[in-house]
């Protein structure tokens, strides 16, 4: 079942990819508990036909998996040096790329040792950070890392923040079904979140509250760490929100509006990724400004409190939860419109909630919201989620912006939300691998890319050789 929490807001996490690096680190949690904490070599197999040959090491999948064998949690400050640690605690890596067909391009496929036992693992990363275990010890298994499980005599402990409840009964599963459950009462699409979460998860009201509160607290957080100043050496773009913080006190910015303080929050955000920073994936890595950017930047505009940003959050998760039922919030398997799509949808429905607007305007908004961005790609120059990502973050909060005030004033979206979302998948089915997330395609072949890419490898392998160097820092 799909939660708010597990699947939409979240995880708060370090790294550029939540599909890589969260989702690795909870395949490598579980592993970890498979061999009872002890493991001293681990085989490491990928599909050739699938995305991680070319982006599980920019994109962090190596740091993440390697921190999970550690037992470390996402946000761990250690997870750009798990390699380093995974090492020094006698572990040996040995990665494979093999031809075998794997369904799921995200797929892991692990044999762990330690001379005493041996243990086999096949997982996929679903998007978003979530993950689901399809086979351990060549018997079929079907575990998101939502609860407590007794495998081949080990526990493997739940890595996910809201545990499964095979108890509780749903009160929609779609938009369709909450429109029709609402009735014409327009009940805040917030307060259905609320409503949706407490059973899903057994939590009090409070509870749910309290959690997307401080979700917000920590998004405030990284945004003000990002405009301060951010830096670190494997990342294409340097600091340049401080820049447009100045140039916005100036005057010198065209008047934009909120959308200039949007812009400068995504801007911060991504920045924060990219130096490893934490974040919260909402509802990937790759599009983890756009809607807390948005949200947040609207709502100080408003002189509006964090209570307010958490109930527009709220808002935005439960659009999430419709999106990431039917479908996916994986590039790898949907191109950047499941993510950069998504998030723009979630955004434009906070943004009304924000606003006080209608459960129908809302919903309107997220449909108008997701609606322009079908068919985008995802094609991230030398596999670093900065470029074009950063300007797709930018479009996704602007494209928001405009859907809220659309919806606001009355447009009709016209397509019901769950439609736009089947037109999104059945886009996806059609999209070339190259434009999904493997940096074969679009952007990440021009000859600049090629060459920063190039470079970005001759300076990795430069620090890593060099006497004392700490991968990463600059």
């Amino acid at each position: 079942m799909i939660s708010i929490f597990n699947d939409v807001i979240g995880p708060v996490m370090r790294g550029a990819s939540s599909s890589h690096c969260a989702a690795a680190l909870r395949i490598g949690r579980l592993a970890r508990d498979l061999m009872g904490g002890s493991i001293t070599h681990v085989l490491v197999e990928f599909d050739v036909h699938g995305s991680l040959p070319a982006t599980h090491t920019s994109q962090g999948s190596d740091m993440g998996l390697f921190g999970g064998l550690l037992g470390w949690d996402a946000a761990d400050a250690r997870l750009p040096l798990s390699p380093t640690h995974l090492q020094q605690a006698g572990v040996q890596v040995e990665i494979r790329y093999i031809d075998c067909h794997d369904p799921h391009p995200n797929t892991y496929r692990l044999t762990l040792s330690n001379g005493v036992e041996r243990h086999t693992m096949i997982a996929i990363s679903t998007g978003g950070g979530m993950i689901e275990v399809l086979e351990i010890d060549g018997a079929r298994v079907s575990l998101d890392g939502g609860a407590r499980v007794e495998i081949a005599g080990r526990v493997l402990h739940p890595v996910l923040p809201v545990q499964s409840n095979p108890q509780a009964v749903l009160p929609f599963r779609s938009c369709a079904e909450l429109m029709a459950l609402d009735g014409g009462r327009e009940i805040p699409l917030w307060r259905w979140a609320v409503e949706y979460e407490m059973a899903r998860g057994k939590l009090t009201d409070g509870a749910v509250h309290a959690m997307m509160v401080d979700i917000v607290r920590i998004l405030r957080a990284s945004i003000a760490e990002g405009i301060a100043g951010t830096s670190y050496a494997d990342r294409l773009l340097g600091h340049q929100s401080g820049k447009f913080a100045e140039q916005m006190a100036r005057g010198t910015l065209l008047d934009a509006g909120v959308l200039n303080r949007t812009v400068l929050y995504t801007t911060a955000l991504m920045e924060v990724k990219s130096a490893m920073g934490v974040i919260v994936a909402a509802p990937t890595a790759g599009a983890c400004a756009a809607l807390p950017a948005s949200c947040i930047a609207v709502a100080e505009c408003r002189e509006q409190s964090e209570d307010d940003m958490a109930r527009a959050m709220l808002a935005a998760g439960l659009i999430g939860v419709f999106i990431a039922g039917p479908w996916t919030f994986a590039a790898e398997v949907g191109g950047c419109q499941a993510e950069g799509g998504s998030a723009a949808a979630m955004a434009a429905a906070a943004l009304v909630t924000l606003a006080g607007g209608t459960l129908t305007q809302a919903t309107g908004a997220a449909s108008m919201a997701l609606q322009s961005m079908l068919g985008l790609i995802c094609d991230p120059v030398a596999a670093r989620v900065e470029i074009p990502c950063l300007g797709k973050n930018v479009i996704a909060a602007s494209n928001a912006v405009s859907c809220a005030n659309m919806a606001l004033a009355g447009y009709d979206a016209m397509i019901p939300f769950d439609e736009v979302v089947a037109a999104a998948a059945s886009v996806a089915e059609r999209m070339p691998r190259e434009h999904r997330c493997t940096a074969l395609g679009g952007l990440a072949t021009t000859p600049t890319a090629l060459r920063l890419s190039r470079e970005l490898a001759a300076r990795s392998a430069a620090a890593a050789s060099g006497p004392g160097s700490r991968p990463g820092d600059e």
